[in-house]
This record gives structure tokens, sequence and C-alpha cells, in this order.
């Protein structure tokens, strides 16, 4: 019997990134998960503050060289690769000098300010994940999203990508964390982030897009949801309970990979 695909998109990850309680779960989910028998790929983002010397990436140029189009602007995607050897796991990292490489740190700069262009990051690393699932033609069952630079996957996969056999199948899971940002994306992110297949309604959530609008978003596109912290915005956790897709409320970091395993399984026993 095929083994169930779980894709892991990850904002954080230790020890790439620092620890706390997600890049945590980051890094223990994925393993967890694939002790269960499932087959698993991870992806996240590059961050420039992430040592490629210690961390052993090195590039996967079969999977690099593509272009993404962003506001007119072509920026290449560069694919690297590392492992976690003790836990036998491979992470992908998407990479870009301008919006990655080049700045030693994540998301706000080294004086605490939120990077303005956030929402481009945001639109290349979920679009850049998408595109290199495609590249390695790896169909995944279900998609685990994590983190708020992934929310715009939900909706290019089930919208832009619906016809894709490697996605039409797949389900989307989405963690919701207390990482909510600062300020508004700039003006036009529903414009912007647009593909084919992509309509005005679609998007109604992103005309401003602050943090709970732009999860807002992912949950409209997403099959269930998890709440990955033990307090969440008080208004994605309404939105949420009345949208009436399933949803799993925070579970402890002792019961998370037992409860998420079954999670999946309870969604792909639905599609079934």
């Amino acid at each position: 019997m095929e083994k169930t695909k779980i894709l892991f998109v990850h904002q954080e990850i230790t020890p790439y990134l620092d620890e706390n309680p997600i890049s945590s779960i980051g890094r223990n989910l994925p393993e967890g998960i694939q002790l269960k028998g499932k087959e698993i790929r991870i992806f996240m983002p590059r961050f420039g503050c992430i040592n490629e010397r210690r961390n052993q990436l090195h590039e996967v140029i079969r999977l690099s060289g593509m272009n993404l189009i962003i506001n007119d602007t072509d920026h290449p995607l560069i694919i690297k690769v590392a492992s976690i050897q003790k836990a036998r796991m491979q992470i992908y990292f998407i990479d870009n000098d301008d919006f990655f490489t080049k700045r030693k740190s994540t998301v706000f700069d080294k004086d605490g300010v939120f990077f303005k262009d956030n929402d481009d990051r945001t639109i290349f690393f979920s679009r850049g994940v998408i595109e290199t699932i495609r590249k390695l033609n790896w169909p995944p069952d279900i998609i685990h999203c994590n983190g708020w630079m992934s929310a715009l996957i939900p909706i290019y996969i089930k919208k832009a990508f619906i016809d894709n056999p490697l996605f039409s199948d797949s389900k989307i899971v989405l963690s919701i964390y207390d990482d909510d940002f600062p300020k508004s994306f700039p003006a036009g992110f529903d414009k912007k982030m647009k593909m084919n297949g992509i309509v005005p309604k679609d998007v109604k959530n992103l005309r401003t897009t602050n943090f709970v609008n732009l999860m807002r978003n992912a949950v409209d596109f997403s099959d269930a949801i998890i709440f990955g912290s033990e307090k969440i915005n008080p208004k994605l956790e309404e939105y949420v309970k009345s949208s009436g897709k399933p949803f799993l409320e925070y579970q402890s970091p002792e019961n998370y990979v037992d409860a998420y395993n079954d999670f999946y399984d309870s969604l792909l026993k639905e599609e079934k």
C-alpha cells in the first residue's frame, strides 16, 4: 500500500532558526509523522540569518533556475537543501538573493522594523514551494501550512492549481499561531498576488491585508484548521469556529504528533 504523503510548509524550523514553540513544531512534527509511517517533504524560507556552512545547505541545481514574476519583475528561484541526519529528514529551502540571502534576519530588520516587501516575499515563498513540488512530481495527500508566510498556498492550490493532477486531491491543513505581524501589507496586495483562476471575490479579505485578513483568506481555502498556539487572535478563533470547517484545538507538545496524525487520517477518510 502506498504511503500517505504529507507536505509540511513551515516558516520556522529549529535548528536553522532560534528555538521557540513554532520552530520546535517545525522540527519535531515532521519527524513524528514520518515515524508514523507517512512520507514527508518539508519546506521553509532560506532566511539570510541561516548559516549555510554550519547547516550544510547546498543548491539543488535541477530544481533551481526558474523565474517567478511578481508585479512585472522577474525573481530567480533558488532551491537549497539540508539534512537533519538524526531524524533522517531533508529540508528544502526557498531562496532568492534579494528576498532572503542578503538579509541577516527573518521578517524584521536589525532595528525591529517589519520589512516593507514582506508581501512580495510571501508571494515568492508560496509560489516557490508549489513550483518545486511540481518539479519533484510529488503529489501530496495533505499540505500542512504553518506560519503566515505560507498563507497564500491554500488559495493558490484551490484556485490556480486545482486542475493540476498533483494537487487535485490534496487536503489543506492550516495551523494558526500567535505570530501576528504589526502592520498591513501595502495597498494592492489583492491584485499583486493574483494568478489565473483567482477572481475578485476570492480575495475579498485581502483588500486590506493585515495579519487577521491574510489568515482569514487562508481559512477560506483550507480544508481544516489547527490552533497551533494556546492563544490565537480571538477574531481568527471566532472566524474558524463559524466557518463550519473541521478544526483541532491546541494540543500540548506531549500530544500533538498523535493528535495531528489522527486529524490527517480523519480528513483522508472523509475523502474516501
